[in-house]
């Protein structure tokens, strides 16, 4: 059954883009070959990525908690009797933050991601590049030693910044495969301009930046790749946006008050985890699936984990569309409309989190019920899988699921290895957001 089902999602996502996709230009004014064959590359590494049994994604994340929290591992074990300042409190940061050496060995940091991102290497197979001018000024022949000259070189790369910096950008930043972005060790602001644009490619890690006060590019010429540039039309001022791509991980990013979302991720966008980022001051945070008419979403396979959703959040935390989500272990503390929403049938598996209801401030807008389901009747949506397990409601909060809950997934043999309760969500988020790292000492 599930290769049938498997067999017809494949089947859904190779129409759409025979037939739907060709007249999406997605900012992309001049939709010439180059973008085509770009677009083409990540249609294939989307199919490649994506999982056709995510519950096995799930039960490989939840065992590495378990194992970090009750001392099943050998790592855990010590981690109980260090008394020094580094204190990782959850597996992926366990993996790598607690070492002296971080410093020397940055691309270690690529083998600790967990989750539907679970396969990013980013620049771990390239040469560092050291980003040395904040300034953005040539968007068709980027000035070398740049941020936007190092994500467009043809090559896979680690990228660091030899200072502080607050970078703003003068049009969007647009990605090309296999790049990580490393602020560890310093203090980067990406900020007071355009966002970072992940579009048609794979293999992208955005680690350790503040990203905030986001506008919408004017668009013009830009240059997207060593040998391409073209047309923009204007950016709609994400903070990341993530359209068409797979291998994706961001995380540890402190992020707030962009002009549209923090973090968007559509088109078929897939195998993405966002973990250990600090949110606040901000509108419509996270939006997964653009439309409740494209099915190529259905693909779409996100962990949200670790994260802090903090002070002046309202909604979209996140709200999704079509694929499967599985949300974990992250303080909900802020939202004024609702935390996780949806449409067009997603699957969410809502497990370990706690929710803290905002307090009651007008009779007639009560934003108790962290759930929020959009253009469906309750006939309809009462099929949708929406799970809570785990999870921990304060003040009031509380969940509506749906679905058959005793409708078998696809679970593996680990069924009953499940994340750790909303109790322990302080503990596994206390470091969320970007991380004051020194040199010679533990992240």
């Amino acid at each position: 059954m599930a290769a049938v089902k498997s067999s017809s999602l494949l089947l859904l996502f190779f129409v759409f883009f025979a037939v739907i996709a060709p007249t999406i230009r997605a900012n992309i004014a001049e939709y010439d070959d180059y973008w085509k064959e770009r677009e083409e590359e990540a249609k294939k590494a989307a199919l490649e990525a994506f999982h056709p049994t995510p519950q096995e994604v799930n039960d490989h994340f939840n065992l590495h908690v378990e194992d970090e929290l009750t001392g099943s591992n050998g790592t855990r074990r010590s981690l109980r009797v260090n008394k020094g300042p580094c204190k990782a409190t959850n597996p992926i940061d366990r993996c790598w933050r607690c070492r002296p050496n971080w410093a020397s060995q940055r691309k270690r940091l690529a083998d600790c991601v967990l989750g539907f991102g679970r396969n990013t290497v980013g620049g771990k197979y390239g040469k560092y590049y050291f980003v040395t001018d904040p300034s953005d000024n040539d968007m068709v022949n980027p000035k070398k030693g740049t941020l936007r000259h190092a994500v467009i070189q043809p090559r896979p790369l680690w990228i660091v910044f030899a200072r502080s910096m607050i970078i703003r950008l003068n049009q969007e930043l647009i990605m090309t495969s296999d790049k990580t972005i490393d602020g560890r060790g310093v203090n980067v602001h990406i900020a007071y301009g355009a966002g970072i644009t992940i579009q048609f490619v794979k293999n992208v890690i955005i680690h350790g930046l503040h990203i905030h006060d986001i506008v919408s590019g004017s668009g013009g010429l830009i240059r997207d790749s060593v040998n391409h540039f073209g047309y923009r039309s204007r950016s709609d001022g994400d903070g990341i946006s993530i359209y068409g791509s797979s291998h994706v991980w961001i995380d540890h990013n402190s992020m707030s008050n962009c002009k549209d979302g923090l973090i968007d991720a559509i088109e078929g966008s897939t195998a993405i985890t966002i973990s250990n980022n600090h949110f606040t001051k901000h509108n419509e945070v996270m939006l997964f699936g653009a439309s409740d008419s494209n099915s190529a979403d259905e693909i779409m396979q996100i962990t949200v984990a670790f994260n802090h959703f903090g002070r002046g959040l309202i909604q979209r935390m996140p709200r999704c569309r079509w694929g499967f989500f599985h949300v974990v272990n992250n303080d909900y503390t802020h939202w004024n409309m609702y935390a996780i929403g949806g449409s067009a049938h997603p699957t969410i598996i809502s497990q370990g989190n706690r929710y803290t209801a905002p307090h009651l401030v007008d009779p007639k807008h009560d934003a108790k019920q962290v759930t929020k389901r959009d253009y469906a009747m309750e006939s309809e949506w009462k099929k949708w899988t929406w799970r809570s397990e785990g999870d921990l409601m304060r003040n009031g909060a509380f969940f509506v699921p749906s679905g058959n809950p005793s409708k078998r997934m696809p679970y593996s043999r680990l069924d009953m290895i499940k994340a750790k309760p909303g109790t322990y969500v302080s503990r596994l988020t206390r470091f969320s957001g970007a991380l004051t790292c020194r040199r010679g000492g533990p992240c």
